[in-house]
């Protein structure tokens, strides 16, 4: 064979495609020499900051409509705390400058007839109707209501005396055989009266009077002391005059053995910085609704000696929740 046929064939073999191997991923023998180039092997794109990309798609999806909600937003937010503080401030200085007498009892026959309106938001954004009706339902035999108002526990009532099992699964008495309601304002006494006559038209054992916590007397039952088997009384001891001396008189006239009194009530908090603000705006509060919203609730009952069952308190402390009993005597 010439040395040119060999040469020819030799050349020919070496521009034959080789099988791929696993190490080179399959291609053909690069082969360096005139014309030829090696391949370079593509570079890798750049891995992207995942928080670039994230502020860059965020600022995308802003659109400037969102924006300028955003920003009227908090300038609406912040004008409205401004607000709320020169408000707080201005009310702190007049409160300041007033002289209001402990028994402010009388606003009451001021503000009778917008009472209820007054507090509906107030009442149901901390849901306190569920908390009269747990209060409400306890109360059995012959009941007495002080500070009735206009008759914001009315619905809960269970009218008409029955025996039956408690939640204890014992055998009592259960429902209410009368119920008296005594509230200082006759406007509020009046309200009550109507509307009790819409909600219950037949039950007939009920009392209304315009009368002083501290002066209640139970009817007389001939030879055998006279009680009260339950007394109830909410939101009452913040516009008493001497709220622990009515304490301890109730405590009289609630039935020894067995009987309950039963207090929903709203006065000082866990905490002292809500304190201070009930403080600063307490004469102000006073005068317009004649309630002292910072009384102490818990020193008012310790110091009326009744014995206390249960307590509860909600609202960061200033709901206050008793079940109480008259003091055993020793």
């Amino acid at each position: 064979m010439s040395a040119s046929r060999v040469g020819r064939a030799a050349l020919k073999k070496a521009k034959m495609p080789i099988a791929a191997s696993p190490k080179t991923g399959g291609g053909k023998i690069p082969v360096e020499g005139p014309g030829k180039k090696t391949p370079v092997a593509p570079s890798l794109p750049k891995r992207a900051n995942p928080h670039l990309t994230n502020l860059q798609m965020d600022q995308a999806r802003m659109s400037p409509k969102v924006m300028t909600v955003l920003g009227v937003s908090v300038l609406a937010m912040s004008t409205y705390c401004g607000y709320l503080y020169a408000t707080y401030k201005r009310e702190v200085a007049q409160a300041q400058s007033l002289d209001i007498p402990r028994d402010v009892s009388d606003r009451y026959n001021r503000t009778a007839g917008t009472f209820d309106a007054d507090v509906e938001l107030s009442e149901k954004l901390m849901w306190l109707g569920s908390k009269r009706k747990d209060l409400v339902r306890r109360a059995r035999g012959d009941v007495l209501e002080v500070s009735c108002g206009t008759g914001r526990n009315l619905e809960y009532y269970d009218l008409g005396e029955r025996r039956g099992l408690d939640k204890q699964g014992h055998v009592g008495v259960r429902g209410c055989r009368s119920v008296t309601f005594i509230d200082l304002s006759p406007q509020m006494v009046e309200i009550t009266r109507n509307k009790f006559t819409k909600i219950h038209p037949v039950f007939q054992n009920v009392v209304f009077r315009t009368q002083d916590a501290a002066d209640v007397v139970p009817p007389s039952t001939g030879a055998h002391p006279a009680y009260y088997d339950t007394v109830i009384q909410t939101m009452g001891l913040c516009s008493m005059p001497d709220p622990v001396r009515t304490l301890r008189h109730l405590g009289t006239i609630t039935e020894p053995q067995r009987g309950e009194i039963l207090l929903l009530e709203h006065g000082r908090s866990h905490y002292d910085w809500l304190n201070r603000v009930l403080d600063n705006l307490a004469p102000a509060h006073a005068d317009r609704h004649g309630c002292w919203w910072n009384r102490d609730i818990g020193q008012i009952v310790r110091e009326s000696g009744l014995e206390i069952v249960e307590e509860k308190r909600w609202h960061l402390g200033t709901t206050w929740r008793y079940v109480l009993r008259p003091a055993r005597k020793a």
